[in-house]
């Protein structure tokens, strides 16, 4: 058991957040005086043909809240922008410490996935055409990439999560 949760008889707790609200809620609660931890990550996105670093949340919806026994969770689950506090049963769960010093340890590091452009020569790492080099038409979605891939003496268009592939 971690010694600040020993000496301050708090844990940490997942509020879930109306969608795309998460942000408002996080400020609300910070008015009333809860310790709140939202995990974020800047990433380059490509916004109106051009890119940009933008922070977005980790985990869209949801951010975590500090809190004991004693605390009044009735104005928690009042607050603009909180649906629930996330539960099992009728009995809300705490987090583990240590997934928070984790999250809060790596938040800082940039992630490192580019943006691709049309054209681009890219690795294939994973799924039956691993190792295999494509080119990079274009995105489908924000997690699916078209490739065009020279494939039994043809080229062939697939469509990939974006994780399984690297720019070379």
């Amino acid at each position: 058991m971690n010694s600040s949760k020993e000496n301050t008889g708090k844990a940490w707790y997942l509020v879930q957040c109306k969608a795309r609200q998460d942000e408002r809620a996080e400020e609300n609660l910070l008015r009333q005086g809860y310790v709140c931890y939202r995990p974020k990550l800047k990433r380059e996105r490509l916004l109106r043909r051009h890119r940009q670093m933008v922070e977005e949340s980790l985990f869209p919806g949801y951010l975590f809240v500090q809190l004991s026994q004693q605390d009044g969770w009735g104005p928690l689950r009042s607050t603009r922008g909180v649906t629930r506090i996330v539960s099992f049963g009728s009995q809300p769960v705490a987090v583990d410490d240590y997934l928070i010093e984790q999250l809060q340890q790596h938040e800082h590091e940039p992630y490192t996935q580019e943006l691709l452009t049309a054209g681009e020569k890219v690795r294939i790492n994973e799924g039956p055409f691993a190792e295999l080099e494509g080119i990079f038409l274009a995105m489908d979605g924000n997690k699916r990439v078209v490739l065009l891939l020279n494939f039994l003496q043809r080229e062939q268009k697939i469509l990939m999560p974006v994780t399984g592939i690297s720019k070379i």
